[in-house]
């Protein structure tokens, strides 16, 4: 606090800021636009927990988009680089990074067909990232869009573009789409296992989060993968507030032509009407605020063997700590009375 020669206290930059944050936490944020997006590119966001089937899903969506006319580009966003070797049969292809990198320090710039490339109808490309130790993924993902933006990202001529996104990596370069309004709506992928129903939870915060700051990106819904019947997956949904656009059944047939990198997402198939389906659920679902649950609430849709709630908190002593008897010794602090 600082006082003015009329002596009037004018309270210090971070008392203003401080109460200006406190003045944005209490008040509630609008709600996201649910009208359908007025941009004629739908830019859409999947994330779900590592390994839990985001590429499969974004791989046989974007083919099947593409057999019903329409122009689909796939970004793959995840240093795995999963996304396009399932959609070109294990086949991968030079990331951006990777190419921009070695183009410059051959001094030459980077062309479209360097880095996209196509397979029936669908445009794919991956980011990439730092080699494991040497770098930071979140920043590799900022770097990436850079490069597309001097590519022309904001020029080219597609309905869709979907971006496959890692979403138990909570760093800022992950979060872009959200952050900074880049895409129209976030999908999530989920199953009926409480890692990824997390990691869905803390998607679907990040979004409100956001939102707060003035974003506008809302949550279309979520699709279950591997969906053994239990149902947490649709409870939660139902909690907070999303749709379930699809359940891809844990089937023994979806399991080994995806470790085959098959694409099953094909007109005719067997499961082909239910990647039709997601494909209009996915174009024609509006954004929506979701409301995220609190860690007890999340347990709560799983029975008590699985969370452990008859399991009690212990408290440690030191003398735990320290696997032996404690000796307590006098003080050596000095007490002045009076003070």
């Amino acid at each position: 606090m600082t006082v003015v020669p009329t002596g009037r206290a004018v309270p210090s930059p971070q008392q203003s800021r401080t109460e200006a944050l406190r003045a944005e936490a209490a008040s509630d944020p609008p709600p996201p636009a649910t009208a359908p997006p007025t941009k004629r590119t739908q830019i859409i966001a999947i994330y779900g927990k590592g390994g839990i089937g985001k590429s499969f899903t974004l791989a046989n969506l974007s083919y099947m988009m593409a057999q019903q006319g329409k122009r689909v580009l796939l970004i793959g966003c995840d240093p795995k680089s999963d996304t396009t070797s399932l959609l070109f049969g294990g086949k991968s292809c030079p990331t951006i990074i990777e190419t921009s990198s070695r183009r410059k320090a051959a001094g030459e710039e980077v062309r479209i067909g360097d880095v996209c490339f196509k397979r029936d109808g669908v445009f794919a490309m991956e980011l990439g990232g730092p080699e494991v130790g040497r770098g930071c993924g979140g920043r590799g993902i900022i770097h990436g869009f850079e490069l597309l933006e001097k590519l022309g990202f904001h020029r080219w001529d597609f309905d869709f573009v979907l971006l496959d996104f890692l979403g138990d990596v909570v760093c800022g370069g992950f979060g872009l789409p959200i952050a900074r309004d880049m895409c129209q709506k976030v999908i999530i992928v989920g199953s009926n296992d409480l890692q990824s129903l997390y990691v869905a939870n803390n998607v679907c915060s990040a979004v409100e989060y956001f939102r707060k700051l003035g974003g506008n990106v809302g949550v279309a819904g979520i699709v279950i993968n591997k969906d053994d019947g239990t149902g947490e997956a649709a409870a939660f949904a139902a909690r907070a507030g999303i749709p379930v656009l699809a359940a891809i059944p844990a089937d023994e047939d979806i399991r080994r032509k995806s470790a085959n990198y098959e694409i099953i997402g094909k007109p005719g198939g067997r499961w082909g009407p239910l990647f039709e389906a997601l494909g209009t659920q996915v174009a024609e679902a509006p954004p929506v605020r979701p409301k995220p649950l609190s860690q007890e609430e999340l347990l709560g849709l799983f029975s008590g063997e699985t969370v452990g709630r008859d399991v009690v908190l212990d408290p440690a002593t030191i003398e735990d700590m320290c696997a032996a008897e404690l000796v307590e010794k006098p003080s050596l602090e000095v007490i002045y009375e009076g003070v």
